[in-house]
């Protein structure tokens, strides 16, 4: 056993510790509003090419295989389970779940916009429209603000805002609330706060109304659960933690092996 067993295995131990971490996340997440799952894959490392398939033996015939010894594993992306989570039901006015792709834009004050498919919204001192968020007044976009006597605010599945008043049962419109889609969501960045950034990778965004151009309908009074399954990640936190156990083993084993390899050259 050389050194290079050792560092094998530790790229194994490293990868499986990135899982670890990814799982814990997941876990974490399992009651945050319409969080993602999120799952660490893996890509084998270079190989040392001992003897090449296809070389000839010594009788001159081809040979079908060759000795091929891999250096380890590396993580090499997460991707993100982009499935719908379950609708929980709220009665919250203000409250409103996608269903279908797409997500929410709001205003980000350093500039541009930033998206998210957390439907928690509330109304700030202003009667805008406003991410529920504790750390800053993510404002939707486009705006949208509703009088402060509206006493019935109804939100259609393709998204206009209306509301009645005290004084007038008729229902007035306030606004359209849009829903932005990506070809490749998995390339917005996660900020946390539930909020996403594009990226040359996710494409450029498309935005219309809901229920357009592939946009999800929106659910008055509801919000988006969290799609984690806990059973289906305690199974997999099981079998990643049983792995890097099992590569430990064998970086004890070949550091011993090596130990004692030493020991017997002294004599």
């Amino acid at each position: 056993m050389s050194v290079q067993t050792l560092y094998t295995a530790a790229t194994g131990m490293d990868a499986l510790e990135t899982k670890l971490d990814v799982i814990a996340n997941n876990m974490a997440n399992i009651n945050t509003t319409a969080f993602k799952q999120d799952r660490a894959n893996f890509e084998d490392l270079f190989y040392r090419q001992i003897r090449l398939p296809g070389a000839q033996d010594s009788d001159g015939s081809i040979t079908a295989t060759g000795i091929e010894v891999g250096l380890g594993a590396r993580v090499s992306s997460t991707q993100t389970n982009q499935t719908q989570g379950a609708m929980q039901i709220t009665n919250n006015p203000l409250d409103f779940a996608i269903e279908g792709r797409g997500y929410f834009a709001v205003n980000n004050p350093a500039g541009g916009q930033l998206y998210t498919r957390a439907g928690n919204f509330n109304l700030n001192a202003n009667n805008q429209l406003v991410l529920g968020s504790a750390q800053n007044g993510w404002i939707l976009e486009p705006q949208i603000t509703i009088p402060q006597d509206a006493v019935n605010v109804v939100v259609t599945t393709d998204g206009q805002v209306q509301y009645s008043t005290t004084t007038n049962t008729t229902l007035q419109t306030a606004g359209q609330i849009q829903i932005t889609t990506y070809v490749n969501p998995d390339g917005l960045i996660k900020l946390g706060d539930n909020l996403y950034r594009q990226t040359d990778a996710s494409g450029q965004p498309t935005t219309g109304n809901p229920g357009q151009q592939g946009a999800g309908l929106l659910r008055q009074g509801s919000l988006e659960a969290s799609n984690v399954e806990p059973v289906n990640e305690l199974i997999d936190l099981i079998t990643t933690q049983r792995a890097f156990e099992l590569n430990s083993q064998v970086v004890q084993a070949g550091d011993q092996i090596m130990q004692t390899a030493a020991s017997l050259r002294r004599f």
